[in-house]
Formats: structure tokens, C-alpha cells, sequence
């Protein structure tokens, strides 16, 4: 069983409808971030990726942020699923390394972070962004469309329950 880590959002937490979901069916384990600044939230993210060592990190919206963050900055080198990233939003223009192995899902119809954000943060990197049409910020239809199991399996990562 691959180990995961889910970075929930900034309206979010461990008992939210994405890391419930990813808990279930994939047996991830979401820390609490202090979401009172990227960088709180970011020692947070940088301890639990140290003590159980994840194949793959799933991200989303606040969260995203600090996945792009571990990225930039080594910490995280594996494969990630992004999830509406608000990494411009919360005042950072990171780009993703050029060789990350990272799919970025985001809604055309996201009303909180703009669509360019996450063409700005792919761009000159291997990246692949998936538009979902009609996905709103919260894009939680992706849990029942299949959307990001079929991500996930992509990067080799099975659900330990369907």
C-alpha cells in the first residue's frame, strides 16, 4: 500500500470531505496545518513528510501552496496531485521544478483562484494540468467522477479500497 499524505486547505482539515475520502479509500494521512501563514503550515508539512516518508502527495487549494513550496525547496521530490493550487493567491510565485512529476487539477469554474494561476505555476515544467469542466473551488466532484482515483492510479498509486 503506497503511504499518502493529504495538505488540506485553508478552510479545511484532517476531517474534511477530501481527506476523509483519500483516508477511506487510500489510507492517507492528513496533519493539521497551522493555517495562519504558509510558512506555519509549512513546518508542519516538512515534519510529517520527515517522519513517515509518503510515495505520494495529494494537495489542495491552501495546502497546494505548501506541496509547491516542499517542492520548491527539495523537501518533496515525489509525486504530487494538486488540487486548485492557491500558491499566487497567498502572495507566492513559485514555479514547479522542471522535472516534478505533478498533475494539477483546477476547476474552469473556480471562483476563488483563477485558472492562469495554475497555467503560470506548470509552465516550463513537465507538468500536466487538467482542466475539469465546470469544477468549481472546491472540486469535489473529482472524488466521484473518478477523476483523481484515475490520477492517482496514473502514478501508480492503487486505492486500498475502491
Amino acid at each position: 500500500m503506497a503511504r499518502m499524505i493529504f495538505l488540506h486547505g485553508l478552510e479545511s482539515g484532517p476531517r474534511g470531505t477530501k481527506a476523509r475520502w483519500l483516508a477511506e479509500h487510500y489510507g492517507a494521512t492528513t496533519p493539521k496545518l497551522d493555517t495562519s501563514s504558509v510558512k506555519a503550515a509549512l513546518a508542519v508539512a516538512r515534519r510529517a513528510v520527515a517522519e513517515v516518508p509518503p510515495d505520494v502527495v495529494v494537495a489542495s487549494s491552501f495546502g497546494g501552496a505548501v506541496a509547491v513550496a516542499l517542492l520548491a525547496e527539495g523537501v518533496w521530490t515525489g509525486p504530487t496531485v494538486l488540487i486548485a493550487p492557491a500558491t499566487r493567491r497567498l502572495g507566492r510565485d513559485d514555479r514547479l521544478p522542471a522535472n516534478a512529476r505533478v498533475v494539477v487539477l483546477h476547476g474552469s469554474a473556480d471562483e476563488v483562484i483563477p485558472l492562469n494561476d495554475s497555467r503560470f505555476l506548470v509552465e516550463g515544467s513537465r507538468a500536466d494540468l487538467r482542466i475539469v469542466a465546470g469544477g468549481n473551488h472546491r472540486l469535489n466532484i473529482i472524488l466521484k467522477d473518478g477523476t483523481l482515483a484515475g490520477v492517482l492510479s496514473a502514478l501508480g498509486v492503487v486505492a486500498t479500497r475502491p
